[in-house]
């Protein structure tokens, strides 16, 4: 890709030493896989803030809504010297057009979830985000955001993939085009993918692109990209998908031979009841859609929403 996309990852899953113990997290899926196609931003927040490797261990105390970064063993408090270089870095992340971010799991100022939050007692209480993650998120509130764990699970892994794809898209359309005009090819381009996720989001997305309430164009772009992302992030379950690839089969009718439609409707159904991945029916409608030449089609997203050689496909 001559153009790469831009995500942001905490430094240790890249195999650098930057972990409290001095050593690393390397993730090899993302390093050498996704990041055939990614230029990597990577952030240790606990380094950038001024921390020395190795060092003492840290967790969360206190109030979960307002939790304190603090060592474990003597108890220096590091809270504000970390929300401090937080502010000046996201600062500069946001110059640099991210299209998301993948965190560290179960760290203090990078987790994203199931932080455990410690009382006076030493007894954990509470369940939070590290401070990093938690201001990073807050900051940038739509962009794909995942933690490496939650990216072993298939979907989950496919789906954060196709959002970050989205934004890549979406900061390309901006950034060269940005007209109505514009929205509406985007929209169009996407139609079939946004159907998997949720029919109804999609009709509300074409309300919003026809803009029947006329709109100024930057509440339009605005309020579609939040409506697009929170959209993308309801799960695209096999009987949405089978929707969507009857929908497209709807275009050969006129095409297929009878021996075609049904050998095209048992892999459909094949797929519906788990015997084949995805990649299989969308292949044969990948070939159905070049062979018969339809521009609507070749234009949808939904058949090639990322590179075919990270296979996301062949495992959901």
């Amino acid at each position: 890709m001559q153009n790469r996309i831009k995500l942001g990852i905490s430094t240790c899953l890249l195999g650098e030493n930057v972990r409290y113990d001095g050593g690393h997290k390397l993730d090899r899926y993302l390093r050498d896989i996704l990041g055939q196609f990614v230029e990597w931003v990577p952030v240790c927040p606990e380094v950038e803030c001024g921390l020395s490797t190795p060092r003492e261990a840290m967790h969360l105390i206190g109030d979960p809504g307002s939790p304190r970064l603090v060592t474990i063993k003597t108890g220096i408090d590091y809270t504000e010297q970390m929300l401090s270089w937080a502010g000046k870095r996201l600062e500069l992340l946001q110059k640099e057009q991210l299209c998301g971010f993948i965190f560290k799991t179960k760290s203090p100022s990078s987790g994203m979830r199931d932080i455990k939050i410690y009382n006076k007692k030493g007894m954990a209480v509470n369940k939070g985000s590290g401070l990093w993650a938690k201001s990073f998120i807050e900051f940038f509130p739509s962009l794909p955001v995942e933690d490496e764990g939650r990216l072993n699970d298939a979907g989950l892994r496919e789906n954060f993939i196709e959002r970050i794809f989205v934004v890549h898209r979406w900061n390309s359309f901006i950034n060269n085009d940005g007209s109505i005009k514009g929205l509406v090819n985007f929209h169009t381009d996407h139609k079939l993918l946004i159907m998997a996720h949720s029919p109804a989001k999609l009709r509300e997305l074409g309300t919003l692109v026809s803009n029947p309430n006329n709109l100024g164009k930057n509440e339009i772009f605005n309020l579609y990209y939040d409506l697009l992302m929170k959209t993308l992030l309801l799960k695209a379950t096999v009987n949405k998908n089978v929707n969507v690839l009857q929908h497209i089969m709807g275009y050969f009718k006129k095409h297929l031979s009878p021996d075609e439609k049904q050998e095209l409707l048992d892999i459909i159904n094949n797929y519906h009841h788990g015997v084949v991945p995805l990649i299989v029916p969308v292949v044969l409608l990948q070939h159905y859609t070049r062979k018969y030449k339809d521009s609507y089609l070749a234009r949808q997203y939904y058949l090639n929403p990322h590179p075919k050689e990270l296979m996301l496909r062949n495992h959901v």
